[in-house]
């Protein structure tokens, strides 16, 4: 086989330009093959120095695709790609090859990852160019760059063993610094090669997350609906044909696959399919505009469904909260467990409300999988009864030759499924560049094939626990190589709760990590004890605002989510935005309970006397009935004041109501008087008020005007009298018939006059007839006192007046 070695030497030995590069090269390899042993002697003497695996590299190696992704015999191997010269200097004779490694097929799975770092060529490592199956390229200036295409027929790679085959893409070429032609770019990537099927298959469980950060805020509409308002409207983007989420749906109803959802997720898009509205730059509430993303988010809803339908699915806790921060900072915060517990019951109903389809809500996935005892203890507490941990955490003492069962029981009934790191963190890199997805390909699916020719005579289940929120080009990646692995020999897919069924390996390990070998990285990511308190204060205030509410259902719903989601994992990495988050939670909180106020006095109210009443106003903003309050009123001087026994106030929204409290005062002087408001259980609520009263005393003053009325008052009762009397007197006159004194007819006919006159005067006016009979020289005429009333009806006729 002629090799780039011997390639090296006849161009080294010849001057440039006197024969064709491939003449030069086919005599140089007759040369070594005539002479064996002079031949290797110049292949270690003449062997140019290797490269840097660094910006040192003349030329970039980028291997777009390869085809098929696992060859059988009889298939022809395709590779695309692009060579850039990252160099400085021209290369010429410039030329594409194929390498195969030497030595077979790789032995461990480490030596995959060992050959993947590796950065510098070496022909005892990397092999020799298949000769026959190259591309030779037009010269390459300082940072051009040129596609090349090669086939090779896979009888021409010599593939003996089944197994994992380094297959190395180089360019060989020649710059004027050097003199000679040498490796100037070299990208390894790896080749299944199974022709056997003599090994049992294992069974591989492959986890397909539906996750995404929060993107409601806590505060909605005030229309009738409480049409939601969105942080932003990027989901409506991830929804859209093309979109993130769009692709994960679209790939994943046609892979055999166990879905892993937040039904946050859910129930975020299904308020999408309504009227919503986003907020303003700045997430400014108050200035927001209608979304654009209802009828992409039908559209998923209705393709998610019938890709769930009769699939395994997995519901994490709702918003997907993050357990290891809890087991680390929360679980010692007062309920905060409780909200843990609420967030597996959300799940459920969140799943078969909007979906109609009810999930396994038993399971915990920790941050990458990582576990401890406390982790373990805050899962379980939820109700999960299997975890997914990884086996960079829960790994082995020691190197073990073949990849255990992920099923490990941990005791109490918890089986921890471990799912398999390597294979997990396959698609965590940018796959938007084609070289990054096709080597990840390449290496996930030899990576499956290596696990089963670690123990050949073992049937094993194997889990697959990627990142939580893969982005489209990462999902397609993943995609495709679980296809080229279901579609293997070596390989058979089984759903989650099988894989947790699984009989567990004898000699795997059992024993959960201590707290102290929890990853620093992760750690510093968490949720802080003060952000539990925060959440916890919150929930506090809104328990002591919900018992004054007609329709609680109105705030309990969205206050709560919003406290799950203001636990959610999604927010490591963003701790500025989860800190705004719980804040504007507690501050939608206060603006709704501010709504409910006792309306402020101004002035000072002046109470009269010993007793009086004190008004206070209580209004209801809000838009129902508040009720389950009282109102209690209380004075700085003690048991000088009495202000009132405390009242229930109930008011409908949008309305005020006034409460008259009856006050009595022992002395006079000023009193500050606080009014406040408290639920049943004597809580205050709301902001108190405060106001002074002056109790004033009854002066000697007040004493002679109240006299003075009282003589009034008598006096105009015995003139009532003396009027009446002398009526019925002239009346009983008149019945007694002739010879009355016609002078008495005359002052009975002036005192009728008299009393005509001061009814309709209004009793102010004196009587009109001047001097009259029966009046003493100098008497006023008397006040009329009479109600209209009285004058109509007068005492019995026939009586006497004495004059």
């Amino acid at each position: 086989m002629t090799t780039r070695d011997g390639q090296r030497v006849g161009e080294a030995a010849q001057h440039p330009g006197t024969a064709p590069a491939r003449t030069r090269l086919r005599r140089t390899a007759a040369l070594l093959a005539g002479a064996a042993m002079f031949a290797g002697l110049l292949q270690v003497q003449t062997a140019p120095a290797a490269y840097a695996d660094s910006s040192g590299h003349d030329v970039d190696v980028s291997v777009n695709t390869l085809s098929p992704t696992v060859p059988t015999k009889g298939d022809t191997l395709t590779v695309t790609g692009t060579v850039t010269n990252k160099g400085k200097q021209t290369v010429t004779e410039a030329e594409v090859g194929v390498e195969v490694a030497p030595g077979g097929p790789l032995t461990s799975r480490s030596a995959i990852g060992t050959a993947a770092g590796r950065g510098t060529y070496s022909p005892g490592v990397d092999g020799y160019e298949i000769s026959g199956h190259t591309a030779a390229l037009k010269d390459l200036k300082a940072g051009m760059s040129r596609p090349f295409t090669l086939t090779i027929p896979v009888k021409d790679l010599q593939l003996g063993a089944d197994g994992v085959y380094q297959l190395g893409i180089s360019l060989a070429g020649q710059t004027r610094a050097a003199g000679y032609r040498q490796i100037l770019g070299v990208e390894r990537t790896f080749l299944p090669w199974y022709r056997t099927a003599a090994a049992k298959s294992t069974r591989y469980t492959f986890l397909w997350p539906l996750i995404d950060r929060p993107h409601l805020a806590v505060r909605s509409e005030g229309d009738d609906q409480q049409s939601p308002i969105f942080l932003d409207d990027n989901l409506a983007q991830d929804l859209a044909p093309g979109g993130r989420l769009q692709q994960l749906v679209t790939l994943g109803r046609n892979l055999p696959v166990t879905w892993v959802v937040d039904p946050d997720l859910i129930a975020t898009v299904d308020a999408m399919t309504r009227r919503y509205q986003v907020a303003g730059p700045g997430g400014d509430l108050d200035h927001t505009t209608s979304g654009t993303g209802t009828d992409d988010a039908k559209r998923w809803l209705t393709d998610l469904k019938t890709a769930l339908t009769g699939d395994d699915v997995v519901a994490l806790p709702f918003s997907d909260p993050d357990i290891a921060s809890i087991a680390h900072h929360g679980k010692n915060v007062a309920g905060t467990l409780a909200h843990l517990n609420t967030a597996t019951e959300l799940a459920t109903t969140t799943f078969e409300t909007v979906l109609h389809i009810t999930p396994a809500t038993d399971v915990a996935w920790p941050v990458q999988g990582a576990v401890d005892p406390s982790i373990v203890d805050v899962a379980t507490s939820a109700g999960a009864d299997k975890i997914i941990a990884r086996s960079d955490s829960l790994g082995e003492p020691g190197k073990p030759v073949y990849t255990p069962t992920s099923a490990r029981p941990i005791g109490g009934g918890t089986t921890a499924v471990v799912a398999d790191a390597g294979l997990s963190e396959g698609f965590d890199g940018d796959m938007m560049r084609a070289e990054n997805a096709t080597l990840a390909i390449q290496k996930f699916v030899s990576q499956t094939l290596m696990v089963t020719m670690q123990a050949p005579d073992r049937q094993r289940s194997i889990v697959v626990a990627p990142q939580r929120m893969p982005s489209a080009s990462q999902a397609q990646a993943m995609a495709q190589a679980i296809t080229s692995v279901e579609s293997s020999a070596w390989a058979e897919t089984a759903d989650f709760a099988d894989a947790a069924k699984a009989t567990p390996d004898p000699h795997a390990n059992r024993t959960v990590p201590r707290g102290s070998a929890y990853p620093a990285n992760l750690r510093k990511r968490e949720l802080s004890t003060d952000a539990f308190r925060q959440i916890q204060a919150t929930q506090a205030r809104l328990n002591g605002f919900l018992v004054i509410l007609s329709r609680k259902d109105r705030v309990t719903t969205p206050f709560t989510t919003a406290l799950l989601r203001s636990m959610s994992t999604e927010w490591r990495g963003n701790p500025g935005g989860a800190a705004s988050y719980r804040s504007a939670i507690g501050a939608y909180l206060s603006d709704l309970m501010g709504l409910v106020q006792i309306l402020p006095k101004t002035g000072t109210l002046t109470l009269s006397g010993r007793s009086g009443t004190i008004p206070v106003t209580v209004k209801n903003e809000l838009g129902q009935t508040i009720e389950g309050l009282q109102l209690e009123l209380s004075s700085s001087q003690g048991n000088s004041m009495d202000p009132g026994d405390p009242q229930p106030v109930t008011v409908e929204g949008g309305h005020t109501r006034s409460l008259k409290f009856a006050a009595t005062a022992a002395r006079n002087g000023l009193n500050t008087i606080t009014a406040q408001l408290y639920t049943k259980d004597h809580v205050a609520y709301g902001k108190p008020i405060t106001f002074t009263v002056d109790v004033t005393s009854i002066t000697s003053t007040v004493m002679v005007v109240i006299a003075a009325g009282l003589l009034l008052l008598v006096l105009a009762g015995v003139r009532m009298y003396h009027q009446r009397k002398r009526r019925a007197a002239v009346e009983d006159g008149d019945d007694e018939g002739d010879g009355e004194d016609p002078d008495d007819e005359g002052a009975e006919a002036a005192e009728d006059g008299e009393d005509a006159e001061e009814d309709t005067a209004g009793g102010t006016a004196e009587g009109t007839g001047g001097t009259q009979d029966g009046a003493g020289p100098g008497q006023p005429g008397d006040p009329a006192a009479d109600t209209a009333a009285q004058s109509k009806d007068p005492s019995g006729t026939g009586e006497k007046v004495d004059r």
